[in-house]
C-alpha cells in the first residue's frame, strides 16, 4: 500500500468553514462583534475582519491576519470601528487562493451601490462560483479578490432591485451551494441561509439590539438571549424601525443541514437544531460502544474533539475514562513556520502521552474522524512508545470518503484514506489492534433520528460520508470530479 504523505506538522483534520457575526442596536457594536468572533475562533484562524457603520464617519473596516484576541482587543483598532451596527468574519479559506491568505481575500467585503454601501460576510462555498465569475468578468466586473464570496457583491451591483435587501435576494437566486450570510447597509442588518440550511445561522437579542451568529455559543459570550435559528431559505432584515422582518426568497425544499457540524465543527456548548452539540457527541460514543465493543482497560479521547464521544463510550461500556493524552493548550500559531528540527517532532508539539497511566494498559482511543490517517499513525506510535499493551481506535464519525464542496476544506478524494482502503486495510496501515467507525445510522441516531438515516430522503447533508451531494458541485464536475455512480 502506498504511504499517505502529509506535512509532518499537519493536524490532519477537516478545517472548519468560517464564522460570521453581526450586531445592530448596541453602542460600540464592533466590540460585541469582536467578542462574538472570539467565541467562533474555532471556525477559522487565518484572519478576521470587522466592518461597522456610524452616521458621522460612514463605513469603517479593519481586516487583520491571525487571531481575534491578537487584533480586535486593541483599543486603538476598536476606536476606528464606531457605530451601532457592525458585522464580522473569521476565515479559514475553502475557496479562492490556496496559498498564503492575501489581505484582499479577508472578509467582510464592501461595495458601494447607487443607494448606498453594503458589506457582506459569507460562510460556506458557492459551487457555481467559477461560472458566475467568468460571466461577470465578461460583462465588465472587476474582481478584487480570489474569494467566491465576492461574486455576491457583483451580482448585487448588477441587480435592478429597489433596495439593497431586494438586490441581495436577486443575487442569491443565481447562487448555488451552501451559504450563511450576514450583511449590512447603513441602517439594516441582514441574515440569509441557503435553501437546504447546510450552514448554520442563529438570531439573538441583547437589550434593544439584535445579533446574528454562526453558533449559539457566540450569543452566550455577549450575554444575548437565543431567540431562534434562521430557517433554511430564510432571509431576515433587521432595523431599528421595523425590528426583525422575515422573507423567504427561495423555492422551499426539504432542509439538509450539515451533520459534520454535530460531529466536529460546532463548539460543544452550542445548540443546533434544538439539540446540544455536546449531548450528540456523547451519544455518538454510546452508539460506538454498542456497535463496536472491545475488552480494554481505559477509554482515552484524542483531545479535545474526541472528549465527549470518549465519555459516552466509557459510560456505556463501563470501561474507565482517562486522560491518556494531554494537549498543549498554548500551541497557538507560534510554530506555523517551524524549523526542520521542530518540524520533525510532529504531533508531539501538540499532544503528549500520560506515560504513567498508559503503561501496560489496553487502550481505546476515541477520535472524531480519520481524514488521511497520518496523525492517527503518529498518535498510535506515541501510545505504543509509552508502553501500551494494545491500542484500539474508535472513530466518532463514519469513514470520510468524499470531499466536501460546501465550505469545508477537504483533501481531494485520492488523499482520503477511506476512499482508497477498506476498514481492515486502514486498521493495518495505521497499525492498531482494531479500528471501528460509527455507522451512518448510528450517527443519525445520536443526532436524534431514532430510526437512523432515511436512505430515500436523508435528513442531513452527509455527502462527505455517503457521496450523495444535495447540490450538484457544478464547478468541480467541470474540472473532472466524478460523482458517485447511482446504485
Amino acid at each position: 500500500m502506498r504511504p499517505f504523505l502529509a506535512h509532518p506538522f499537519d493536524s490532519d483534520k477537516l478545517h472548519e468553514e468560517c464564522g460570521i457575526f453581526g450586531m445592530i442596536g448596541a453602542a460600540d457594536a464592533a466590540n460585541f462583534v469582536a467578542l462574538g468572533l472570539h467565541a467562533l475562533q474555532h471556525r477559522g484562524q487565518e484572519a478576521g475582519g470587522i466592518v461597522s457603520y456610524d452616521p458621522a464617519t460612514g463605513f469603517n473596516s479593519a481586516r487583520r491576519f491571525g487571531y481575534v484576541r491578537d487584533n480586535f482587543t486593541n483599543a486603538e483598532v476598536m476606536k476606528t470601528l464606531p457605530g451601532q451596527l457592525a458585522i464580522g468574519h473569521v476565515r479559514y479559506s475553502t475557496a479562492g487562493n490556496k496559498g498564503a491568505t492575501a489581505i484582499r481575500d479577508v472578509q467582510p467585503f464592501f461595495g458601494e451601490f447607487s443607494m448606498g454601501g453594503s458589506a457582506i460576510a459569507h460562510n460556506g462555498n458557492i459551487t457555481n462560483a467559477l461560472a458566475l465569475r467568468k460571466e461577470l468578468i465578461e460583462r465588465g466586473s472587476i474582481f478584487q479578490s480570489s474569494s467566491d464570496s465576492e461574486c455576491i457583491i457583483h451580482l448585487m451591483a448588477r441587480s435592478m432591485g429597489r433596495n439593497i435587501p431586494d438586490r441581495m435576494e436577486e443575487a442569491l437566486r443565481k447562487v448555488e451551494g451552501a451559504f450563511s450570510i450576514v450583511a449590512m447597509t447603513r441602517s439594516k442588518l441582514m441574515g440569509v441561509r441557503d435553501p437546504l440550511g447546510v450552514r448554520p445561522l442563529v438570531l439573538g437579542k441583547l437589550g434593544d439590539g439584535y445579533a446574528l451568529s454562526s453558533e449559539t455559543c457566540a450569543l452566550d459570550i455577549i450575554g444575548a438571549a437565543f431567540i431562534r435559528e434562521i430557517e433554511p431559505g430564510e432571509m431576515v432584515v433587521i432595523s431599528a424601525e421595523n425590528g426583525v422582518e422575515s422573507h423567504f426568497p427561495f423555492r422551499r425544499v426539504k432542509s439538509r443541514s450539515c451533520i459534520f457540524e454535530h460531529v466536529y465543527f460546532s463548539r460543544p456548548d452550542s445548540i443546533l437544531g434544538g439539540r446540544s452539540i455536546y449531548e450528540t457527541r456523547r451519544q455518538i460514543g454510546v452508539e460506538l460502544a454498542r456497535e463496536a465493543p472491545v475488552d480494554a482497560d481505559l477509554v482515552c479521547p484524542v483531545p479535545d474533539s474526541g472528549t465527549p464521544a470518549a465519555i459516552g463510550f466509557s459510560q456505556e461500556s463501563g470501561i474507565p475514562y482517562a486522560m491518556g493524552i494531554i494537549r498543549n493548550q498554548y500551541m497557538g500559531r507560534t510554530f506555523i513556520e517551524p524549523t526542520e528540527q521542530i518540524r520533525n517532532m510532529g504531533v508531539r508539539l501538540k499532544l503528549n502521552v500520560n506515560r504513567a497511566l498508559i503503561k501496560g494498559k489496553r487502550v481505546i482511543l476515541v477520535d472524531d474522524s480519520v481524514v488521511r490517517g497520518t496523525t492517527s499513525r503518529k498518535i498510535k506510535d506515541m501510545i505504543i512508545d509509552a508502553g501500551a499493551a494494545e491500542v484500539h481506535f474508535r472513530i466518532a464519525s463514519p469513514p470520510t470518503a468524499w470531499p466536501c464542496f460546501y465550505g469545508v476544506d477537504t483533501p481531494e478524494r485520492s488523499k482520503l484514506l477511506a476512499a482508497t482502503m477498506t476498514e481492515a486495510e486502514m486498521c493495518a496501515w495505521i497499525g492498531v489492534d482494531s479500528l471501528k467507525f460509527v455507522s451512518l445510522d448510528g450517527l443519525y441516531r445520536a443526532a436524534g433520528e431514532a430510526s437512523g438515516r432515511d436512505a430515500k430522503a436523508p435528513q442531513y447533508c452527509d455527502a462527505c460520508f455517503s457521496g450523495e451531494y444535495p447540490v450538484s458541485p457544478s464547478d468541480m464536475i467541470e474540472k473532472g470530479f466524478e460523482m458517485k455512480a447511482a446504485e
